[in-house]
């Protein structure tokens, strides 16, 4: 049993669980959902108000810190965590996913990637060992290896080519984690998450949970998911990997943040959720309810006195009107898209405490039944 990763209940029908994580920055109680910081910032979210939403960890990415601000400056400030005067836990992706998202400007070998920086074009090389040196330097509580992420769709062979590199990739992060950790006391020392890929091929995903499981890293990060495939490939892919996964370890899924895809995974176990979908969407003026999505552009909110969510605790929820949400959105007011923002993230950090509560209390599925009702009523 991992004494880092707790189970504090566990629901009788289904596989989701309730449990703590304990990192060298504080507890984090899953589920728990992650607001994204890619460079170091949630966009238009200052600190104060992502400790008050109840933000108990958050990701930030080792490719974009890598290049600006660079490792010069983490290493001169002591950390990410002291730079940003941030004080939970920060999660870092590898920068598996701009191989995905950048192919134009990267070339992948079995040592590495090569890759011309988006910023100014100039020329860097990522390998699994220079990954976590790079994750040293940032100073994350939790780091993660380095993957390749197959586009949607992917043939068999490219997808099975992929896996392959990230298993080796995999191994080899381990081994260079556990040199460069060893001196570090057990409650001081990072974990390391291995990132599951194999496209939506389940054999392909069961291999690689399995091989990860042998590889005996902290914590389990599911990649390549939610990038196009169609929803039932995605929760099969995802069952094919929970059905290899021992339990008493940490389940991360990367970049999912749609309520209802998140209430679906926890209940096949699934434990930690990032996406940058809540504030990029509220940018777009559109919030996320109890009651369903709304935009609040849209005609109706122009003269409407109500929240934009009554079951909220929100800063937006407690002061402001849909109406005047409205104007702000329509007048262009950088307002609106932080206050947009902070309800976004409230309302997702929030369902994951309903569905904490709702383990425990042994009501899970009634609990998500409760949601789908009101979040996607039956047309």
């Amino acid at each position: 049993m991992d004494h880092h990763f707790k189970t504090l209940h566990k629901d009788k029908e289904t596989a989701a669980r309730a449990a703590v994580l304990t990192t060298n920055r504080g507890l984090v109680h899953t589920p728990v959902f992650m607001p994204v910081a890619t460079q170091g910032t949630v966009k238009a979210v200052p600190e104060r108000d992502l400790v008050e939403i109840g933000t108990e960890c958050m990701l930030s990415n080792t490719y974009h810190l890598y290049l600006r601000p660079g490792l010069p400056t983490f290493e001169k400030f002591g950390g990410l965590n002291k730079f940003m005067n941030h004080q939970g836990p920060i999660l870092t992706d590898s920068g598996g996913f701009q191989v995905y998202s950048l192919s134009r400007l990267r070339k992948i070998t079995d040592s590495g990637v090569h890759f011309a920086s988006h910023i100014d074009g100039s020329p860097h090389f990522f390998t699994p060992e220079k990954v976590i040196d790079f994750q040293a330097s940032i100073g994350s509580s939790i780091w993660t290896c380095l993957d390749v992420c197959v586009k949607n769709p992917a043939s068999r062979a490219d997808a099975l080519d992929a896996l392959k590199k990230t298993k080796k990739w995999a191994e080899r992060a381990k081994s260079h984690f556990d040199e460069k950790t060893r001196h570090i006391p057990r409650a001081e020392r990072p974990q390391l998450f291995g990132i599951i890929q194999g496209s939506i091929y389940t054999d392909l995903r069961a291999e690689a949970a399995k091989h990860m499981a042998e590889l005996g890293v902290d914590g389990f990060a599911v990649g390549g998911l939610s990038v196009g495939e169609s929803k039932a490939q995605m929760m099969e892919s995802l069952g094919a990997v929970m059905d290899n996964l021992p339990k008493d370890k940490p389940v991360y899924f990367m970049g999912l943040g749609t309520p209802e895809d998140i209430w679906n995974s926890v209940e096949l176990g699934v434990d930690m959720f990032d996406c940058v979908l809540p504030t990029r969407n509220a940018r777009n003026g559109q919030a996320l309810t109890s009651r369903g999505k709304l935009y609040i552009k849209n005609a109706p909110f122009k003269n409407d006195e109500s929240p934009l969510d009554p079951d909220c605790d929100c800063i937006a929820c407690r002061n402001y009107s849909k109406a005047y949400l409205s104007h702000l959105f329509k007048a262009g007011e950088i307002l609106c898209s932080q206050l947009l923002s902070i309800h976004n993230l409230r309302f997702l950090i929030n369902q994951t405490k309903i569905m904490r509560l709702a383990i425990a209390a042994g009501t899970f599925k009634q609990a998500k039944k409760s949601f789908m009702d009101a979040y996607l009523p039956a047309k």
